[in-house]
C-alpha cells in the first residue's frame, strides 16, 4: 500500500467510501479524519484517534442495547460475554476488511508492510468511522450502520463466541484445577413442546455457576459452560469443591 500525502483524498475516493458505508457525509472532514492514521497526520489531533475514542463508546452502547432487546432471557453475564466478542478488536478489524475500508486508509511509512495493515489499525478505523458518523448524522443513522455491519457477528457470538466448544474447555479446566468433571442441571424450561427454551447451570463440585437460557439443552449447556469460564477467568475466588 503506497503512502498517501495528508490531503490527497479525491472526491471520487470519498464517493466510493461513502457507497461502501451506505451513508453520505455532510461534513467530509470527519470522514477524512476517520481514515487518517496518526503516522501520516500533521498532528495527533488531525488523526482518527479522538474519533476512535468516541466510536468505541458509541459502538458499545449500540451493541448493548441491541443485545438487551434481542435476548430478553439472557442474564447480564451472558450479554457481557457476547458484547465482549462483538466489540473486540478482532471483530472490528474483520469488519473493516469485510467492508474494504483498508483501501481508503492514509498510512505513513513503515505502518503497512506488503499491503498488510496491522489488525489494531483496522479495528481503530471501524471505531473511528462509527464516531465520525455519529457526529455527522446522529445516533439513529449510526445505529443502522452498526447493526447492518455487525448483525451476523452478534448472532454468531450468541451461539458460540469464535466457535469454541465451551463445555470441552470447561471440562479441561475443571479436571486440571479441581480434579472434577462439570455436570449440568436443567433449572427451568419454558414454551410449548415444539419450541421450548431451557435454563441450565454448570456445576463443579459444590460450586454452581450462573445459569444460561438456550433454545435447546445443548445450546444452553454451551452457554452455561461459558458463563462458568467467564466467572472463573474473571478471577473470582473459587469456592471449596467437595
Amino acid at each position: 500500500m503506497a503512502d498517501v500525502p495528508p490531503d490527497d483524498f479525491t472526491e471520487a475516493q470519498l464517493d466510493e467510501c461513502e457507497a461502501v458505508l451506505q451513508y453520505r457525509f455532510r461534513d467530509r472532514v470527519l470522514l477524512r479524519r476517520a481514515l487518517t492514521h496518526s503516522s501520516v497526520s500533521r498532528t495527533r489531533l488531525d488523526s482518527n484517534e479522538r474519533l476512535e475514542f468516541l466510536g468505541d463508546a458509541i459502538l458499545g452502547t449500540i451493541v448493548c442495547e441491541a443485545l438487551f432487546e434481542q435476548y430478553p432471557e439472557s442474564p447480564e453475564g451472558e450479554l457481557t460475554r457476547i458484547k465482549s466478542v462483538v466489540v473486540s478488536r478482532a471483530t472490528c478489524a474483520r469488519l473493516t476488511r469485510r467492508l474494504g475500508l483498508q483501501a481508503f486508509l492514509r498510512l505513513g511509512k513503515g505502518v503497512a508492510h506488503r499491503d498488510r495493515v496491522p489488525g489494531s489499525i483496522l479495528a481503530a478505523v471501524f471505531e473511528a468511522v462509527v464516531g465520525a458518523m455519529h457526529l455527522d448524522g446522529g445516533l439513529q443513522v449510526t445505529k443502522e450502520f452498526v447493526l447492518r455491519a455487525i448483525g451476523d457477528e452478534m448472532n454468531r457470538a450468541a451461539e458460540s463466541a469464535t466457535g469454541v466448544n465451551y463445555k470441552s474447555l470447561l471440562q479441561q479446566l475443571s479436571q486440571k484445577a479441581y480434579g472434577e468433571t462439570p455436570v449440568y442441571s436443567v433449572l427451568d424450561e419454558k414454551g410449548p413442546d415444539h419450541s421450548k427454551c431451557f435454563k441450565v447451570s454448570a456445576m463443579i463440585g459444590a460450586r454452581v455457576f450462573e445459569a444460561a437460557w438456550g433454545p435447546s439443552k445443548k445450546t444452553a449447556e454451551q452457554r452455561a459452560a461459558n458463563n462458568a469460564l467467564f466467572q472463573i477467568e474473571g478471577k473470582e475466588p473459587p469456592e471449596p469443591v467437595d
